[in-house]
């Protein structure tokens, strides 16, 4: 079996898998606004957690990657449907690791639709996310192949790789390339 450059080893799934939390979690507000009474996408980013401490098994985590997710069609506001598929993207790193990348875009994305006003709230998610993950994230994170490039994965054909998200992707990307800070 081929595996995916997507994919990463599950070391770094598990530490990506914190970020992409983090990530999350930054607009998980936005989903509760609009739905208080809905856990799925609080649970997903608790289960995330829980899997980069290395407190739940891969395998485990990938047959249960879909339980809990949040249809967009459940969702009137694009920001809090855009926060609760963060969660879904963050809690999917236990199968691939790219999907990191689409936790972030997709809270990116949040920020920005919930903040119309705020021409820079998009850059602004972005340049937090990019300082507020270690060396060793922004290493595994370096590893992925460019947005569009590689087909094997969620940062192949499909929602990642189109519209915003593409270019939220690329804007993440050319972010990791940048020298170390700390």
């Amino acid at each position: 079996m081929v595996r995916s450059p997507q994919t990463l080893s599950e070391a770094d799934r598990r530490l990506v898998a914190g970020w992409a939390a983090d990530c999350a979690e930054r607009v998980l507000g936005l989903f509760e606004a609009e739905v208080p009474k809905d856990d799925r996408p609080r649970a997903a980013i608790a289960r995330t957690r829980a899997f980069a401490r290395g407190e739940l098994k891969t395998a485990e985590e990938i047959r249960r990657r879909f339980v809990g997710g949040v249809p967009a069609s459940e969702v009137k506001d694009p920001a809090a449907a855009a926060a609760a598929r963060a969660a879904g993207q963050a809690v999917a790193v236990c199968h691939m690791g790219a999907h990191a990348l689409g936790a972030a875009a997709y809270a990116v994305k949040a920020v920005g639709l919930a903040a119309p006003d705020r021409p820079n709230a998009a850059e602004d998610e972005i340049r937090w996310q990019l300082t507020h993950m270690s060396t060793e994230v922004r290493t595994a994170l370096r590893s992925l192949p460019p947005v569009g490039e590689d087909r094997s994965g969620p940062l192949g054909p499909g929602l990642l790789s189109s519209g915003q998200l593409v270019t939220i992707i690329r804007d993440l990307q050319a972010g990791l390339a940048l020298p170390d800070r700390d």
